[in-house]
């Protein structure tokens, strides 16, 4: 018996909560004196709580985290409407506590700066070109989630190759747009802090990379005995 949508909806919360805490955390411990991991570490932080968070929680929900996924898995009929609004109310939400406790936590000089995480643009970039590129990352990162948990002829290891992914995203793109690659994971430090400078970029990019990765995973990549699991596949 599948699990009930009370509890889907509660391991998304649960996931994104720990993808913002940990990674916009990660953001903010990185400005202390004795922080010297710069963007890598950003990057590993974000990439090691999604691995093992999307591997704990992916028999409950599937592990999206992400209103970006869970748009593309919604229209290749892999996750039904109503458990999708179910998801993001529960991914948004999460977020916005995160963020909410990172400024409990966190002393105001060290947050205010950084408005808790949210990502920004560089000087360098403009704003067609940040959606580009957070079009792009999503794209793969959708990739990925198609590649090693939908796709039946790869290795099971759960959801790091998914957190790999995003570590390399986060290296690329973390300079010039934050690589969010995730709605939920800049809303949430968005509204907590009032920081909604370009706050488009984080919404368009993303779910239109995801959403073309899975169309094209789902009618070109897959095998197609995997095409036709989107039934049974409706959590995934």
């Amino acid at each position: 018996m599948p699990p009930s949508l009370l509890r889907r909806s509660l391991a998304e919360f649960l996931g994104t909560f720990a993808l913002v805490f940990f990674g916009a955390g990660a953001v903010a411990s990185k400005y202390y004196p004795d922080a010297t991991f710069g963007v890598f570490g950003v990057a590993v932080a974000h990439g090691l709580v999604l691995a093992i968070m999307v591997t704990a929680l992916m028999s409950v929900s599937g592990g999206h985290f992400n209103p970006a996924l869970t748009i593309g898995l919604t229209l290749t009929r892999r996750t039904e409407p109503r458990a999708a609004v179910a998801y993001i109310v529960s991914q948004l939400i999460g977020a916005v506590v995160a963020a909410w406790l990172l400024s409990v936590i966190f002393p105001r000089g060290v947050v205010r700066p950084i408005s808790l995480g949210t990502p920004s643009l560089a000087a360098t970039i403009q704003l067609p070109q940040a959606i580009l590129l957070e079009g792009l990352l999503a794209f793969f990162l959708m990739s990925a989630l198609y590649g090693t948990c939908i796709n039946s002829g790869s290795p099971r290891i759960g959801g790091f190759g998914i957190g790999l992914m995003l570590t390399v995203l986060i290296l690329v793109g973390g300079p010039l747009t934050g690589a969010a690659v995730n709605p939920a994971r800049a809303f949430g430090p968005a509204l907590v802090a009032g920081q909604w400078v370009a706050h488009i970029v984080w919404w368009v990019g993303p779910i239109v990379g995801a959403v073309l990765a899975a169309l094209l995973w789902e009618h070109v990549l897959l095998a197609p005995e995997d095409r036709v699991r989107r039934v049974q596949a409706s959590r995934a």
